[in-house]
């Protein structure tokens, strides 16, 4: 009797069990049992190995713990605000659709120059001279079509000294080009090729003088060689001047964040309506061990407006003829300022006035003596100038924005000057720029 109430017992705790566990997640165990052998199960048989077992236990791996796998959860994606979807996929559309709208416009330039070394041929046999050939050098940058007649416009840098120019346009066409004119103090330059006027799709310019820190910037060019690539990021500043290969400085450069890298050169700089607001020319780079150069997330482009006055003038007569002044100047710190006994920090000081220049003729005065400015010396006592014609002057690259927007050859400028504490007026009259900068004496 007492066992049949005990066999109940142990039912109905089974059952509540078998119960309980129904509800909980499924777990799976796996434990290894030894092999089901007769001999090794009998109690004899253990007697005997037993103490094999004590002198291997060092030996054996013992057995594997229970290995739990938690149930796998099915990961969901964070939904997001149907406003915010559309917004993303608006942006996605628009530059797919500037991109199809563009590429057609930019070609990818190659570039062939003699190098300045000379190829060592391998001795030949007795009797046979050895040539001496130079070497060549091939180089690659992009360009965007202007017009239907083939012009091209790209980086001076680019096509410099070149013997010969391959364009490829983006559906893989390659045709020969030549140079019709370049500029260096604006690293502009203008290629032709003979195509038919149907094939070509010009760019719209767009104002650069209309372009805000912040907004978008888009480049498509063929960087290390890779045709139509486009990059995207944001105009990161304004008003730069970057050093031409004359000497000369060139104002106005917009500075951006977009990727631009080797090969890139003479690209266009687009906003977000497809206008082109610059012309892609340089990079702060970064220089690995091998000398390579990439891309550091400074980049600048001439602005457009400039190229819009350089371009026809390189299409009609293959040169730019650039305003000169001819000295040598800074911009008025607080330290000068101070030094100077001057009211305030503003203006352009002549150093140096280049002689029979157009400052030496209107009497502009150089420096006198020297003073130490962040722990370089700068000559200090000559003329500020804070004002040509009706445009204020409060640093150096004032002048040279004025030079390049409104100066011309033979045009009289008047210069308000400060000189020993009065206000006065000079009378220059511009000249053209010389082919490199003069060095100071």
């Amino acid at each position: 009797m007492k066992c049949v109430r005990w066999i109940r017992l142990i039912s109905v705790v089974l059952a509540l069990t078998t119960m309980a566990c129904s509800a909980l997640p499924s777990v799976q165990v796996y434990l290894e049992w030894p092999p089901l052998n007769s001999a090794a199960s009998t109690p004899a048989a253990q007697a005997r190995d037993q103490g094999g077992e004590e002198r291997g236990a060092l030996s054996q791996a013992a057995p594997p713990s229970p290995v739990y796998f938690p149930p796998t959860v099915a990961p969901s994606p964070t939904p997001l605000p149907e406003a915010v979807l559309q917004q993303t996929m608006a942006e996605d559309q628009l530059l797919i659709h500037l991109y199809e709208r563009i590429s057609p416009s930019v070609v990818s330039i190659q570039t062939t120059r003699a190098s300045s070394g000379r190829f060592i041929h391998p001795p030949l046999p007795q009797g046979i001279p050895t040539p001496q050939l130079p070497f060549r050098e091939s180089g690659e940058g992009s360009g965007f079509v202007i017009d239907t007649q083939g012009h091209i416009v790209t980086n001076h840098h680019v096509v410099a000294d070149t013997r010969e120019l391959l364009v490829t346009f983006y559906e893989g066409t390659s045709v020969p080009a030549t140079v019709v004119g370049s500029d260096p103090d604006s690293d502009l330059a203008v290629i032709q090729v003979n195509v038919p006027p149907e094939s070509l799709r010009p760019v719209v310019w767009g104002d650069s003088d209309l372009v805000k820190v912040g907004q978008r910037a888009i480049a498509i060019g063929n960087p290390f060689g890779y045709e139509n690539t486009l990059t995207t990021g944001i105009i990161s500043g304004l008003s730069r001047s970057l050093p031409a290969s004359t000497g000369y400085r060139i104002p106005e450069i917009i500075q951006t964040d977009t990727a631009i890298n080797p090969g890139n050169s003479g690209g266009p700089l687009l906003n977000i309506q497809g206008e082109v607001i610059g012309i892609n020319t340089a990079i702060v780079p970064n220089i690995n061990l091998l000398g390579e150069r990439s891309f550091l997330g400074i980049g600048f482009a001439v602005p457009s407006n400039m190229a819009r006055r350089v371009v026809p003038e390189l299409i009609a007569k293959g040169s730019y003829d650039h305003p000169w002044l001819g000295f040598w100047g800074t911009d008025v710190v607080p330290q000068i300022a101070a030094a100077m006994n001057l009211s305030e920090a503003r203006g352009a000081l002549v150093i140096e006035v280049v002689p029979n220049s157009p400052a030496a003729n209107a009497g502009l005065r150089g420096g006198t003596r020297e003073i130490a400015v962040l722990g370089r010396p700068v000559t200090i006592g000559g003329d500020v100038i804070i004002g040509i014609d009706d445009t204020t002057v409060r640093r150096f690259d004032d002048i040279l924005v004025y030079l390049s927007r409104k100066g011309s050859v033979g045009q009289q400028v008047t210069l308000t000057i400060i000189r020993d504490g009065q206000v006065q007026t000079l009378s220059a009259t511009l000249a053209k720029r010389p082919p490199q900068a003069l060095p100071r004496d």
